[in-house]
């Protein structure tokens, strides 16, 4: 068996909680989902996603959504597709 190392981070209560939720649901614990990011980023030689900087378009629409303002709700997954106008 290779060694194994320690990795200590911190990070807000509230995303650990959710993000452990969302873990077990998958059958991961948060050393798995930490191994498979380390894995990605290896792989791709860096970050396994892009990272930029969001446009000012972007960022007024984050607080907009942030205030719970200009929010499209939708009953169903079909209600939002009809909407797109997008055959499934």
């Amino acid at each position: 068996m290779a060694k194994t190392a320690m990795i200590r981070a911190r990070t807000n209560e509230e995303i650990k909680t959710k993000a452990e939720k969302v873990l077990q649901q998958i059958g991961l614990n948060s050393s798995e989902a930490i191994n498979i990011f380390y894995r990605q980023i290896i792989l791709n030689n860096g970050l396994p996603f892009p990272v930029k900087i969001p446009n000012k378009t972007t960022l007024q629409t984050f607080k907009k959504t942030d205030a719970g303002k200009e929010l499209n709700k939708y009953k169903t997954l079909d209600d939002f597709i009809k909407k797109l106008n997008v055959k499934p």
